[in-house]
């Protein structure tokens, strides 16, 4: 790996870590689906995680259609990242027990709910874009309609994970 790509790569878990809450978009038949998500971004293991529970649905959509994208995006600060993979249940107590954090307390009383599962997705391409912030944003494009040219936005990239 070139260590552009390394260095998109650790964009791409930086921004996604920060950012912390994406929109889980999912396969229902023919139908997407998206809800929001508290993420867990594991970049060693390489893996994303979510609790989620056993009545919502999302075990049998990603048994059926494991391809799932992430979206995350931190609009005051013009941060994007949208990540493509496969997702997977599963039922292991003890990362339950390492994932529990304040935002699954709006759901369960405790890390012991057995009707809590973890949706584990393993990425394979990600796309971002990271913009200096919303008024420079407005400021380039302004000046790039005036003078029918395209703005510079910030970084933006492709990764294979």
């Amino acid at each position: 790996m070139m260590a552009h790509d390394e260095d998109d790569n650790a964009k791409v878990w930086d921004l996604a870590d920060k950012i912390g809450f994406c929109m889980l978009t999912t396969q229902t038949g023919l139908d997407l689906r998206a809800r929001p998500m508290s993420a867990y971004a594991e970049r060693l293991e390489n893996a994303f995680y979510f609790l989620t529970d056993v009545a919502s649905h999302k075990d049998a959509e990603v048994s059926r259609h494991p391809n799932v994208c992430l979206a995350f995006a931190d609009s005051k600060g013009q941060k994007y990242v949208s990540i493509s993979g496969t997702a997977e249940i599963e039922n292991d107590r003890e990362k339950i027990r390492e994932l529990w954090a304040t935002p699954a307390k709006a759901w369960w009383d405790n890390a012991d709910d057995p009707s809590i599962r973890i949706l584990k997705v393993t990425p394979s391409s990600a796309e971002y874009w990271d913009s200096p912030g919303t008024i420079i944003s407005y400021i380039k494009m302004a000046a790039a309609a005036v003078t029918s040219s395209r703005p510079d936005m910030g970084d933006t990239g492709k990764v294979e994970m």
